[in-house]
């Protein structure tokens, strides 16, 4: 048995070490900083001189200050993406709202136009119209922007897009991470690029972002003392964590070339399995092909290459097991096709970092042709 292949492992640049120096040698530990503006900066000159990012301790965070900064209070309704991680779902509750959940569409894995406005139209048939919008890039694949964008500004419902996963893609060539009304963004460990824990915050406006700052640092007011008018949250990214962050911007094309390659690597390896289906990229889509993402013919299947990587030394993991399947959400509204169930049951992601080696790739697409010849 070989070395341990993990799913999506951290890749350092090399670089992050200077950006942490500096913030030991001047005593910048605390959550401000050069660093911190410099990482937000980069962002936004990535992400489009229109943005404003603010840099926090995590995608969660950013989801929850996000809902917060579109106004949802106790008893509010949000529609949510159902084939997602819990996160994104997780700060509806946490504020006392109510997650709406609706189910995929096939072209991409993500929210289904045709389901979120079936749920829209219902919801405010039975008096209540939801609030916001949760709409996920799955995998790094960009959702239907067009179609869902449309929807939400006809019935003037806002739409927090959440990014976690696709830092690096786009969508008719603007980056993902710029196309809602608030965004976010996750630096978790297996992300594109990664700051060890970490997360960001995209508005519209410097006003947005002034407040998602004030409110990630105990909103604290301006005064000599400690004064609060608001309730605040320990939010905020510190010093040390955002010079990872700018070292690893430094390599972010890089890591989506190296994860795009990964995916390309497989699709030859495997071209010649009809049991194999990848996910294509959509019209005008251009994703960061974060995890490489693949369908098989039946729940058997997939646990049996599962099974295989496994006693190999090989991490992967079944797709997202939708919302409204948790056992936490089950009493939740939830307006369904069969899609999101369908991918969790025959989905399977494949190690997919940007520092796996082709020793390493080679060692999974042989552990998968072995298993499929052998089935």
């Amino acid at each position: 048995m070989g070395e341990k292949i993990w799913l999506s492992s951290p890749h350092m640049s090399g670089s992050e070490q200077k950006f942490i120096k500096q913030a030991f040698d001047t005593n910048w530990v605390a959550p401000l900083g050069p660093n911190v503006n410099e990482f937000e900066n980069s962002l936004q000159e990535y992400l489009g001189k229109d943005k404003y990012v603010a840099a926090l301790s995590s995608g969660t965070a950013a989801i929850h200050l996000g809902l917060i900064l579109l106004d949802i209070k106790p008893g509010d309704e949000v529609i949510c993406q159902s084939k997602t991680f819990s996160a994104s779902a997780n700060p509806i509750v946490y504020l006392g709202a109510t997650p709406i959940f609706v189910d995929s569409e096939r072209d991409t894995w993500n929210l289904d136009p045709e389901q979120l406005e079936i749920a829209i139209k219902d919801r405010i048939s039975k008096g209540q119209k939801p609030k916001a919008i949760i709409a996920v890039h799955l995998y790094g694949m960009p959702y239907k922007v067009q179609e869902i964008n449309k929807i939400a500004d006809y019935y003037e419902i806002p739409i927090l897009e959440d990014s976690a996963e696709a830092l690096g893609s786009s969508y008719h060539g603007k980056k993902c991470g710029s196309f809602g009304d608030i965004s976010i963004l996750s630096f978790n460990g297996n992300k594109i690029i990664t700051t060890s824990g970490g997360g960001a915050l995209i508005a519209n406006s410097k006003e947005i972002k002034d407040k998602a700052v004030y409110l990630s640092t105990q909103a604290r007011g301006k005064a000599v003392e400690y004064h609060h008018t608001e309730i605040g949250y320990n939010y905020r990214m510190s010093n040390i964590v955002a010079g990872i962050g700018r070292g690893q911007m430094t390599v972010l094309d890089d890591h989506v070339k190296a994860r795009r390659n990964n995916h390309q690597f497989y699709r030859k390896e495997l071209e010649g399995f009809t049991s194999i289906e990848f996910l294509d990229e959509d019209q005008g889509c251009y994703s960061n092909r974060w995890l490489t993402t693949i369908l098989t013919e039946s729940f058997e299947e997939r646990e049996a290459l599962r099974s295989a990587m496994e006693k190999e030394n090989i991490e992967s993991r079944p797709l997202w097991k939708p919302m409204h399947m948790q056992p936490i959400f089950k009493s939740y509204p939830k307006y369904l096709n069969g899609i999101s169930e369908d991918l969790f049951h025959r989905g399977l992601c494949l190690p997919s970092g940007s520092n796996l080696t082709e020793s390493d790739l080679s060692r999974v697409s042989s552990t998968i042709i072995n298993c499929l010849v052998n089935v």
